[in-house]
């Protein structure tokens, strides 16, 4: 019975290397190479401008769920999120996060236990997060921008972040629209093994507050929901 056990997941494994091989080659892309510059900076601020950038930028209050996992209230003039998920809340200080506090059941948590949901709070809006502003942060300190001409003969915009969040490194290439809007973008990040994955960016919505903001995302077979999405003043 072991016996037989063992062998059945040898075949499962077997299969699910051969899986993962097969979608690796049919989809893993090398990261495209472009020119820096007053070119590509350029490209990025037609992006933010279709985006009417500014009023992102004076939006005080974003509120959205993750997948129906995490939900934040973010106060961007006061740089804190109250970010909830399952009987946990911490209201996250982006400025000195050992200020946060944290709740469990609506009871104050142990130190101990604070500074593992500050961790977790701080990791989940590090990313989160980015699935919901992320054309905004394309001259966040630390970004590198390139022009890259694509097959098509139109241009995109590869963008590098060489610091900041949870994955130094990531790369990520805009597609736009001819308004200059984001359509969708291309990933080679740490944590997706197979580069150059495409994720939609064309489910926007116009907040209360004028800011353009998505509701969603088509990411491969998975769908990337925001919840319900509010920017206000």
């Amino acid at each position: 019975m072991i016996k037989k056990l063992f062998k059945i997941l040898a075949v499962l494994v077997l299969l699910i290397i051969i899986c993962f091989g097969v979608l690796y080659y049919l989809y893993n892309k090398p990261i495209p190479t472009g020119l820096a510059g007053p070119e590509a900076d350029a490209l990025a601020y037609r992006m933010l401008d279709a985006l009417e950038y500014k009023k992102y930028n004076n939006t005080k209050i974003i509120e959205w769920s993750f997948r129906g996992d995490h939900t934040y209230k973010w106060d961007k003039e006061k740089f804190t999120v109250h970010v909830s998920w399952d009987d946990n809340k911490v209201i996250l200080d982006l400025i000195t996060p050992k200020s946060s506090i944290a709740t469990v059941n609506g009871s104050p948590a142990s130190y101990e236990k604070t500074q593992d949901l500050i961790a977790d709070a701080q990791s989940y809006f590090n990313n989160d997060s980015f699935w919901l502003v992320a054309p905004y942060k394309v001259f966040d300190r630390g970004t590198e921008r390139y022009l890259v001409d694509l097959e098509d003969g139109s241009e995109a915009l590869l963008v590098t972040y060489t610091q900041g969040g949870d994955t130094p490194g990531d790369s990520y290439l805009w597609i736009l629209e001819t308004s200059g809007m984001p359509k969708s973008f291309q990933l080679w990040t740490k944590i997706i093994p197979i580069d150059g994955l495409e994720a939609s960016w064309d489910s926007w919505i116009k907040t209360e507050s004028g800011a353009y903001l998505p509701t969603s995302h088509s990411f491969g077979p998975m769908n990337i929901t925001m919840g319900e999405v509010k920017g206000y003043n």
